[in-house]
């Protein structure tokens, strides 16, 4: 049986993965509180996969997250899906009846800091002047309101984060913009077989570094796709964090490299001087749930 490290319990990355992966018997699921702590038990060999958000519709990339795939593991990619993000105001008691009541005596809110970034708006609207405390994970953050117990104090978390900690749902789906979804990363040392479910396409996920003072380096780089018509679904820059001013290009292409014009495209940068470092060639899902043998 294959070990999946994740943020856990209650978080949403326990839920998606029990939607994607299903929650049967294939896999045994690691709770980890912190993400440092999943990274490093796939790592150190404790688990053979860690399951990663690296993506929100809104908030852009998990750039914590990021770094660490680029700069601290070295774990490839080996599938990515996609799962709708439903946040939710979570605290002591049945609430008061309406949302304006039970949000008038709160005096704490505690989540994940990506989360509360999703609730900009609601927090500005409903909580202006709460505290707003950051943990390690959604799941975290339901745990400490329950061990409270103090009616002020409420979380923002997914539901299974209130059925696991007693709390109860005092306003669904608070985050600002209700199309919310997040990408997940499935990173380990060996390939993964998902029977039953069929990838939207392949995913081959590089980071390029462009030979210093080079001009038009960067235009070159990106010619090496378009007339080879190879699609970049994403291309973000992050600091190398060895100068400043120097940067990686972390690039999304929709190819796989077992077709013929991506290794060439590749050959072709590397030519001018790039340096390319190959971070996974793997399947990508839409959102499909799977119902779960237990």
């Amino acid at each position: 049986m294959k070990r999946i490290a994740l943020l856990g319990p209650g978080t949403f990355t326990e839920e998606s993965a029990h939607s994607f992966l299903g929650s049967g018997e294939t896999y045994e699921y690691v709770n980890c509180k912190l993400i440092d702590d999943v990274f490093m038990s796939t790592v150190n060999g404790e688990t053979d996969y860690s399951v990663i958000p690296i993506e929100n519709t809104f908030d852009g990339s998990v750039r914590l997250h990021l770094d660490w795939l680029i700069h601290e593991v070295d774990l490839p990619m080996q599938a990515e899906w996609v799962f709708p993000i439903s946040i939710n105001l979570l605290g002591i008691g049945a609430g008061k009846g309406n949302l304006e009541a039970s949000c008038s005596g709160l005096t704490k809110i505690i989540s994940h800091g990506v989360t509360l970034t999703q609730c900009r708006q609601f927090l500005r609207k409903y909580l202006p002047h709460v505290e707003l405390e950051q943990v390690g994970s959604n799941g975290e953050a339901a745990r400490l309101v329950s061990e409270l117990g103090r009616p002020d104090v409420a979380a923002l978390a997914p539901n299974g984060a209130g059925m696991l900690y007693g709390l109860h749902t005092w306003a669904p789906a608070v985050q600002d913009h209700q199309n919310n979804y997040t990408r997940f990363l499935l990173v380990g040392n060996e390939p993964i077989q998902l029977p039953g479910r069929a990838p939207d396409f392949t995913k081959t996920t590089i980071i390029v570094t462009l030979p210093d003072d080079y001009p038009g380096g960067l235009h070159q780089l990106l010619s090496a796709f378009a007339w080879r018509r190879i699609n970049l679904s994403k291309i973000e820059s992050r600091p190398t964090k060895k100068k400043l001013g120097t940067y990686y290009f972390y690039i999304d292409v929709e190819a796989s490299m077992d077709s013929v014009l991506l290794p060439a495209a590749l050959q072709e940068i590397e030519a001018i001087g790039c340096q390319v470092r190959l971070l996974g060639c793997y399947p990508t899902y839409s959102y499909e749930p799977v119902h779960s043998e237990v």
